[in-house]
């Protein structure tokens, strides 16, 4: 198990201001070829742009990054982005799916774009792969190929509501390519009176023997909205995640918030990416190596 210990932990990635609202994080790790790619995305506050950008960037040693493409906001016509996911396919062509906010709504949608290198995808061709509906929002997919399988957990909101879309559970779906997908139910929901009671969502997935280990980002109240800790669930296959423990198994120093932890493979050990919130309110992207 892989839970984030934040004092062996450097900055990765700062946020682009200081105090809340200003934040780098929400991860996607990659190993290929010698290098570690990260997908992120950077945030300004509420009324100044909120999620305007996800960059990718790569870096030799898991450490020092160098940004390779930024893509805006704007490009993909979204009022704001959150979590990407970077993924290579079996073939070696290389996704990066995008969580788009519908402009003046709380929906959400996901579009990916395919590339033949990082640096080379173009919003011009993106396309929606996660479209929503009118009673659901879904972004910060996990999505992994496995078995022969993609496999895909996604973040979803309710909608009807405008007071409870802060709400979240864990769905899990399937795909032959990646592209096309069938959801299979929920794979992981809150427990009343837990931590965890007004929302769950899987930030990353490892496949152990028999076992399906997933970390997951939790809260209590619509108030722990954006500062959402780390916790565990296990289950004997993908589409069936039950959380362990009475409490997070990460968080910030000042009990803040410790989310969107990805887990990516090195010589020697596994990388962990994830975002944390620092004592003046702002998230910034820390590393440690385990």
């Amino acid at each position: 198990m892989f839970a984030p210990k934040p004092e062996r932990s450097v900055v990765a990635i700062p946020p682009p201001g200081d105090g809340p609202g200003y934040w780098a994080g929400a991860p996607s790790a990659v190993s290929r070829d010698g290098w570690i790619y990260l997908a992120y995305r950077l945030r300004r506050p509420i009324g100044s742009g909120r999620g305007y950008a996800v960059e990718i960037a790569r870096s030799a040693d898991g450490e020092r990054f160098e940004r390779i493409l930024t893509i805006t906001k704007d490009e993909m016509k979204t009022e704001s982005l959150e979590r990407p996911t970077l993924v290579v396919t079996p073939d070696g062509s290389w996704r990066l799916y995008l969580s788009c906010a519908t402009y003046g709504t709380k929906h959400w949608r996901v579009e990916m774009i395919e590339a033949a290198d990082p640096a080379e995808f173009d919003p011009a061709d993106a396309r929606v792969v996660l479209p929503g509906d009118l009673k659901t929002g879904v972004k910060d997919p996990v999505i992994l190929h496995h078995g022969g399988v993609w496999h895909l957990w996604a973040s979803c909101h309710p909608l009807e509501d405008p007071d409870e879309a802060d709400q979240m559970v864990t769905d899990y779906a399937t795909s032959a390519d990646g592209i096309a997908w069938t959801w299979q139910g929920t794979a992981l929901d809150r427990r009343p009176g837990h931590w965890d009671s007004r929302g769950v969502r899987v930030s990353a997935v490892t496949f152990s023997g028999e076992t399906v280990i997933a970390y997951y980002d939790g809260r209590a109240s619509a108030e722990e909205n954006y500062e959402e800790r780390t916790g565990v669930a296990i289950g004997p296959g993908p589409s069936t995640l039950t959380a362990t423990g009475t409490a997070p198994v990460a968080q910030a120093e000042n009990g803040a918030g410790l989310r969107y932890l990805s887990v990516v493979p090195v010589p020697g050990g596994h990388r962990l990416y994830y975002e944390l919130t620092r004592p003046d309110g702002g998230h910034e992207l820390r590393t440690e190596l385990r």
